[in-house]
């Protein structure tokens, strides 16, 4: 495609160099620069793309978006165009080099803190039921149709996200359902997107590390309503105090959902058992295979975003009925003696204590809970004694152990976690996650629940720079059986 063609839409100060060229791909890695390509220069939290333009244009690339052009390489034989954010910049583009596909899908986006794999998964999956094809952009998968591919990120790039959802159209795809993490919303990876729907769940403590005050987590949250084009539909959840902050400014068409007062959908759970819970969704009764509130409030959404996307509401609800779990999201092991293992991806405040107030719904007086969770190094420290105090305070037994310590010393982790718990709590401290396991499966009697927190779909574990295989799955049926629980 020609250059002048890809920058339609592109704000620019400087262009040097002819426009007049045959771009053939986009990257902004330098060490995947081929002949003909368009190089993206981003000045990254760790890595600033301007260092590397010297070498992507050794590797054969043809242009150079940047920010500003690096003295030692202006004389390079190639074009340079200047703009102001090269990630905005990167969204137009992509966008116009696999011919704007998010313009040929009903894209709906989804954010909050908690419940958007869930959503976006189930509304992929009832869409796909009702016999259309849809696309997913999640944490645990990316899917054009039947495809799976591995997902990397919440939310890819915004050259990786064009690509997909040229792939999804070609492929007959009329949907595609994605979560949009604040990261990606800050470092405007959904850019050039064209939404149909954004949806908001909730928001807790979460990702103080990257946006530095839960002000800026929100106002993160709150930009990409705040973008939406008023053909749009925006859908809260305004149980939670920042629902409706998310609607102020955006000229989106407004709805809310609520399990608690008037809203434009409703739900209430009238019963909870073992297999699954009886709500009320606008006056009709539905069973649905999910437990809990927070699943209550999941569902309701996704009922929401259906029926605003012009699914009739009977045929919505009979799907719902017959949807499954998301994989590590409240998922149950069993043991013959009738122990329970609960793996689920809980990895904040919020959700564990949600988790766990589900659990105190379903269990009986005599069994006991055992608590199985940590917290993830090189990410937001000051969830960590919150975290060790709900566990330890929630369940019967608190064992504390490595997440993903990644980079951090687990110790010091499992340390900052400690230093929530009052003193008369039973807790441990085990840094090896199997060995904690293996410690709750010894250590729990018949018809004891252990949760397993934090993990959920995830089959590794980060320590230092390196992947390992670990499913917590996996790991807690190896001591069921070992143990011949």
């Amino acid at each position: 495609m020609i250059l002048k063609e890809l920058l339609k839409g592109v704000t620019y100060a400087e262009l040097k160099g002819c426009a007049d060229i045959e771009i053939s791909g986009l990257t902004y890695d330098s060490r995947t620069a081929s002949e003909g390509v368009c190089f993206f220069a981003v000045s990254g939290t760790v890595v600033d793309g301007h260092n590397y333009i010297a070498k992507a244009v050794e590797l054969g690339a043809k242009a150079v978006i940047c920010e500003r052009i690096p003295e030692n390489v202006a004389e390079l034989d190639c074009t340079f165009v200047v703009v102001e954010d090269t990630n905005l910049a990167m969204g137009v583009v992509a966008s116009n080099f696999y011919g704007n596909p998010s313009h040929e899908l009903k894209v709906v986006g989804v954010t909050g803190t908690n419940g958007k794999t869930t959503i976006a998964t189930l509304l992929y999956d009832l869409v796909q039921s009702m016999g259309y094809k849809a696309g997913l952009i999640s944490t645990v998968v990316y899917k054009i149709g039947a495809k799976e591919i591995v997902s990397t990120h919440t939310t890819p790039d915004a050259i990786r996200l064009n690509a997909m959802m040229r792939e999804m159209v070609d492929d007959g795809c009329e949907y595609c359902f994605m979560e949009c993490s604040s990261h990606a919303i800050v470092q405007q990876r959904i850019h050039g997107i064209h939404f149909v729907g954004a949806l908001f769940t909730n928001i807790t403590h979460e990702h103080l590390d990257y946006h530095k005050t839960f002000a800026e987590y929100i106002r993160a949250k709150k930009s990409f309503f705040d973008a939406l084009p008023k053909t749009a539909f925006a859908l809260v959840n305004c149980d939670d105090r920042n629902g409706e902050v998310m609607l102020q400014n955006t000229k989106a068409s407004r709805y809310t959902l609520s399990l608690q007062k008037m809203a434009d959908f409703r739900a209430k759970v009238i019963e909870m058992m073992v297999e699954g819970m009886q709500l009320r969704i606008d006056d009709k009764e539905v069973w649905v295979q999910f437990l809990g509130r927070f699943n209550a409030y999941n569902l309701l959404t996704v009922y929401g975003a259906a029926t605003l996307l012009g699914f009739d509401k009977e045929e919505v609800l009979a799907h719902l009925s017959m949807l499954h779990p998301v994989s590590g999201r409240f998922e149950t092991v069993l043991a013959k003696d009738g122990t329970t293992a609960i793996v689920d991806f809980a990895h904040t405040p919020d959700a564990l204590e949600n988790i766990i107030r589900t659990i105190d719904e379903l269990r009986q007086k005599e069994q006991r809970l055992i608590v199985v969770c940590g917290c993830g190094g090189d990410r937001d420290k000051t969830k960590r004694p919150v975290m060790g105090d709900m566990a330890s305070r929630m369940g019967d037994l608190a064992i504390f152990t490595s997440d993903n310590p990644r980079t951090e010393d687990p110790e010091d982790i499992l340390r900052e976690m400690e230093a929530g718990v009052e003193s008369n709590r039973r807790y441990l401290k085990i840094t090896d996650r199997r060995e904690a396991i293996k410690t709750a499966v010894m250590l729990s009697e018949p018809r004891d629940i252990i949760l397993l927190a934090g993990k959920g779909h995830e089959d590794y574990q980060i320590i230092g720079t390196e992947k390992h295989h670990f499913n917590d799955k996996e790991v807690v049926k190896e001591y069921f059986d070992k143990f011949n629980r």
